[in-house]
């Protein structure tokens, strides 16, 4: 029986990032196309976060696997996610 479980997507972003801005936009676009979940992760603030990612924004992990840094390629978002829902 196959897994129900939508791939789970997070945009590692801040404020004032005009390639977080577009980023989002890009995802959230395609968030109803392709059935998954969504987490808009800000990481201003925090510490651990900010050491990880503020370099490399925007940052898209695909069920906790960095996928993008800077831009979003669409057909490679859309790959990445029908095998992240194949492979659960």
């Amino acid at each position: 029986m196959a897994s129900t479980r939508k791939p789970d997507v997070a945009v590692f972003h801040s404020a004032d990032c005009h390639l977080c801005e577009r980023a989002l936009a890009q995802v959230r676009g395609l968030r109803d196309e392709l059935d998954f979940e969504l987490r808009e992760i800000d990481i201003g603030g925090d510490p651990a976060l900010e050491a990880a990612y503020r370099e490399w924004l925007p940052v898209v992990e695909i069920d906790g696997r960095r996928r993008f840094t800077y831009h979003v390629q669409l057909d490679a978002l859309r790959r990445a996610v029908a095998q992240a829902a194949a492979e659960s």
